[in-house]
C-alpha cells in the first residue's frame, strides 16, 4: 500500500521531532557537563587561592612574631645594659667615696704615719732586694723619711739581711694622688706600687663578688665567686 503525501509528511515531522529532542538532550547534557567542569575548577582554584592567602598570612604571622622576638630581646639587653651601667656607676661612686674618706685620713699625721710604715715594710718585703728607692709626693718627703729611718732597723730584724734605701729626691709622685710610695729594686725594672690609690683598686678587686653580694644581692644565675 502506498504512502500518500499525508503519511510521508507525517513521517518526516515525526524524524524532526525525534532528532530535536536528541538535540536538545545533547545540549543539556554538554551543558550540564561544562558547568560541572566549571563548578570544579572553580572549586579547584579557589581552593589554591585560599591555600596560598593561608600561606601568605602564615609567613607574615611568622615574620611578626620573629620581629617581635627580635624587639623584646634587643629591650630586654638595653634594661640589662641599664641596670648593669647603674650598678658599675654605684661601685665608681663607693670606691670614689673611700678614696676621699683615704685623703681625709692622710690630714691626720699620726694615722697617715701608721699607714706609710705599713706600706713601706710591706714594699720592702715584697722585694727583699738589698738596695731599693723608694718615690713619695714631695709634701709626704719628712713624713717618708721619719717612716723609713724607723722601720729599716724592724725590716733587718724580721729578714736578717742589711738593706739600704735611698728615697728619690728627683722624681716624685704626683702631688694630687691621696698619698702611698712606690718602692723599686736597685735598677728600677721591679716596682711595688703602693700608692693608697692601688691598695684601693687592689682591694676593690679581691672584694668585687662580696661588694656585689652587699649592693645588689645574690645572683642566682652565677655558681661561683671568684
Amino acid at each position: 500500500m502506498a504512502l500518500t503525501d499525508a503519511d510521508v509528511q507525517k513521517q518526516i515531522k515525526h524524524m524532526m521531532a525525534f532528532i530535536e529532542q536528541e538535540a536538545k538532550e545533547k545540549v543539556e547534557e554538554i551543558n550540564s557537563k561544562a558547568e560541572e567542569e566549571f563548578n570544579i575548577e572553580k572549586g579547584r582554584l579557589v581552593q589554591t587561592q585560599r591555600v596560598k592567602i593561608m600561606e601568605y598570612f602564615e609567613k607574615k604571622e611568622k615574620q611578626i612574631e620573629q620581629h617581635k622576638r627580635i624587639q623584646m630581646s634587643h629591650l630586654n639587653n638595653q634594661a640589662r645594659l641599664k641596670v648593669l651601667k647603674a650598678r658599675d656607676d654605684m661601685i665608681t661612686d663607693l670606691l670614689n667615696e673611700a678614696l676621699k674618706r683615704l685623703a681625709e685620713l692622710v690630714k691626720d699625721p699620726e694615722t697617715y704615719s701608721k699607714l706609710l710604715d705599713g706600706l713601706i715594710l710591706q714594699g720592702l718585703y715584697q722585694l727583699l732586694e738589698p738596695k731599693v728607692t723608694i718615690r713619695c709626693r714631695q709634701q709626704d718627703l719628712e713624713i717618708v723619711q721619719a717612716s723609713v729611718s724607723k722601720n729599716i732597723p724592724v725590716y733587718k730584724e724580721a729578714v736578717k739581711s742589711n738593706i739600704t734605701v735611698r728615697i728619690d729626691r728627683d722624681r716624685f709622685l704626683p702631688s694630687d694622688i691621696c698619698g702611698g710610695i712606690e718602692v723599686c729594686n736597685d735598677n728600677g725594672k721591679i716596682r711595688v706600687s703602693n700608692t693608697l690609690e692601688s691598695r684601693l683598686e687592689l682591694l676593690a678587686e679581691q672584694m668585687m663578688p662580696e661588694i656585689r653580694v652587699s649592693l645588689f644581692g645574690a645572683n642566682p644565675n652565677r655558681k661561683f665567686l671568684d
